[in-house]
C-alpha cells in the first residue's frame, strides 16, 4: 500500500510500501495468520477490504440529487482532474479515483517510522509475503501509538503520521477517500496525479526512486492542470510554495549530512548525544527563522519541533525528496515531453539500484548498508504529502 500523510509536498509528505494487493492475495489463499507477522497483516487486509466495500461511483453520486452541494463540487473537481491525468499526462486510464468512500475519520491509516538513536537509516519490518518495508501502517490509530511507545522504550527515534490517502498500485480500484478532502482542490488534484504515477512506474525495493518520480509528475501535472484552466494566480501561488519548499529542504539536507558524519565519527555515547541535540536544535532554530523570513508556518514541522526533531522524521523527508532534482533534470533533458520522460525513467528503473541512484540522487544516494537492508523485497514510504 502506498500511503500519503498530511500536508502537500512538505505539506503533504508521503510514506509508501506496495503491500495491500499482496496482503489480500495472501488472505484469500488462506495463509496462516502466524505467517503474516503475528496477525499484523490481517488487520491491513481487513482494513483494505472495508475501504473497498465503502466505495460508491463518483458518477452515481453526481447523478444523485441527495448528494450535498459541497461534496458534489469537490467530486466534480476530482472527476475533471482524473480525466486530465489520463488524457493529458498519459497516466493510467482505469477505475482508480473514479469512486468515493466516506470513512468517517480524519485519516485512513497511521504509519510508524523508526530509526536508531544514532542513525538516519529507518528500521525495516520484514514479512514472508510482503518482504521488508521501512514503516509499519495501521488502520487503527491506538495500535500505531502502542507500537511507537514500544519502540521509544527500546531507544528508537519514532514518528507517527496520519495518512489521508494511499494507492495499491492499480491492483484495486482505489477510491478518493473522504480524508483526502482535507486538501484544497489543487492539492487534491496533485495527490491523484502522484498516486497514478506510482501505477505507471514502480520499482520494487526503491522508495527513493518511486517517490521522487511521483513527486516530479505531480508537480509538472499540477502546473499544466492549472495552466489549462487559465488559473494564473493559482499557478503563481503553487510556484511560490515550491520555492519555499526548496528553501526548507536546503536547511534539512545539510543537517542530515552533519548528523550522518557525527554518527559515523566513532565518538563516545555522551558526545554523540550532545552533538545530535546541538545539530537538531540548530535545525529547529533555522526552520523558525525561515518561517519568519517567509511569513509562513509549516504545521507538520511545528508538531515535530514541539515533540523534538529526530532521526525518523529526517529519514522520512529524505525518501521523498533526495532524488527529485535528478528527475527534474531528466524532464528538462526531454524538453518537458512526458512520454519521453516516462521512457527515460523506465530505462533508469531497469538499471541496478546503485547505478540509477548515482545518476539521479548523487550524494543523496543510500549508503551500502541501506541498500542491503532493502534488497530482499519491498521498500516503502507517500507520508510526506
Amino acid at each position: 500500500m502506498l500511503t500519503d500523510s498530511p500536508g502537500g509536498s512538505l505539506r503533504r509528505r508521503s510514506l509508501a510500501g506496495a503491500r495491500a494487493a499482496i496482503v489480500a492475495r495472501a488472505l484469500l489463499a488462506g495463509v496462516p495468520c502466524a505467517l503474516l507477522g503475528g496477525c499484523y497483516l490481517l488487520q491491513a487486509g481487513t482494513g483494505e477490504y472495508r475501504l473497498l466495500r465503502a466505495r460508491t461511483s463518483i458518477a452515481t453520486l453526481l447523478a444523485d440529487p441527495k448528494t450535498p452541494p459541497t461534496l458534489r463540487a469537490r467530486l466534480e473537481e476530482v472527476r475533471a482532474a482524473r480525466e486530465f491525468a489520463s488524457r493529458e499526462l498519459g497516466l493510467p486510464d482505469n477505475e482508480s479515483y473514479r469512486s468515493y468512500a466516506d470513512i468517517g475519520r480524519p485519516f485512513v491509516v497511521w504509519n510508524v517510522v523508526a530509526a536508531p538513536q544514532f542513525s538516519l537509516q529507518p528500521k525495516r519490518w520484514c514479512f514472508p509475503v510482503a518482504g521488508c518495508v521501512a514503516y509499519r501502517g495501521y488502520f487503527h490509530e491506538p495500535s500505531a501509538r502502542n507500537l511507537a511507545l514500544e519502540l521509544e522504550a527500546r531507544g528508537f527515534d519514532v514518528v507517527v503520521e496520519g495518512v489521508p490517502a494511499y494507492s495499491t498500485l492499480g491492483k484495486f480500484a482505489d477510491p478518493v477517500i473522504s480524508s483526502m478532502l482535507r486538501y484544497d482542490d489543487d492539492e487534491l488534484a496533485a495527490t491523484i496525479f502522484h498516486e497514478l504515477a506510482h501505477q505507471l512506474i514502480y520499482v520494487r525495493n526503491d522508495s527513493e526512486f518511486n517517490e521522487a518520480f511521483a513527486t516530479t509528475v505531480e508537480e509538472v501535472g499540477l502546473t499544466r492542470w492549472l495552466e489549462q484552466q487559465g488559473a494564473a494566480e493559482r499557478v503563481e501561488r503553487f510556484h511560490t510554495e515550491q520555492q519555499r519548499e526548496t528553501a526548507l529542504l536546503a536547511l534539512l539536507r545539510p543537517a542530515r549530512a552533519r548528523l550522518a558524519a557525527l554518527y559515523e565519527s566513532g565518538a563516545s555515547f555522551t558526545e554523540l548525544r550532545a552533538g545530535k541535540q546541538r545539530i537538531l536544535g540548530e535545525l529547529a532554530a533555522g526552520i523558525r527563522a525561515l518561517e519568519r523570513r517567509q511569513g509562513v508556518h509549516y504545521p507538520v514541522y511545528d508538531e515535530w519541533i514541539a515533540a523534538g526533531l529526530n532521526n525518523a522524521q529526517l529519514a522520512a523527508v529524505a525518501t521523498y525528496y533526495d532524488c527529485v532534482p535528478g528527475f527534474k533534470r531528466l524532464l528538462t533533458a526531454e524538453n518537458g515531453d512526458l512520454p519521453r520522460f516516462y521512457a527515460a525513467a523506465r530505462a533508469l528503473a531497469a538499471e541496478p539500484r546503485a547505478e540509477r541512484h548515482a545518476g539521479l540522487c548523487g550524494a543523496a544516494s543510500p549508503t551500502p548498508e541501506a541498500a542491503a537492508l532493502s534488497a530482499p523485497e519491498l521498500s516503502s514510504t507517500r507520508a510526506l504529502r
